[in-house]
């Protein structure tokens, strides 16, 4: 029973609940990248390259023929899959650089906030206007 209250106490600390949120959004986030990379960006690329489905792109190893679509030709013997590498690899150059400005962004905020709480702080008093305080100080005393 004991190690059930410890886990308990772990599973409820603050910072553990906000990195399952944060895992949680951050798979419907990729989801969403996931998407734009592979109905809008790679589409007009595979256009320019040759009007396929760049994810069919593929290396045949097994004798294949190379006009099968992958999944055919992966039922048939091993293909080297750099179409498909290729998109998944700007997948996550795409979400890395969102994720990269989200930090960015917030790192500014902070600073924004922590500019005026220094400010706010008087400047440190010449060493002479310290002395003078020290000796008004004893004198009140």
């Amino acid at each position: 029973m004991a190690m059930m209250k410890e886990f308990k106490q772990f599973a409820m600390r603050g910072n553990v609940i906000d990195l399952a949120v944060g895992v949680i959004i951050g798979a419907a986030f990729a989801k969403i990248v996931d998407s734009l990379v592979q109905d809008i960006i790679m589409p007009p690329i595979g256009k320019l390259i040759g009007g396929l489905d760049f994810a069919n792109y593929y290396f045949p190893l097994n004798n294949q023929d190379p006009g099968l679509p992958l999944a055919e030709a992966k039922k048939l013997g091993a293909v080297l899959a750099y179409g498909n590498f290729l998109t998944i690899l700007l997948n996550f150059l795409i979400l890395a650089f969102v994720i990269f400005q989200m930090v960015r962004l917030v790192q500014k905020a902070r600073n924004r906030l922590e500019e005026p709480a220094a400010a706010a702080e008087p400047a440190p008093a010449a060493e002479e206007v310290v002395l003078l305080r020290e000796i008004r100080d004893a004198l009140k005393k």
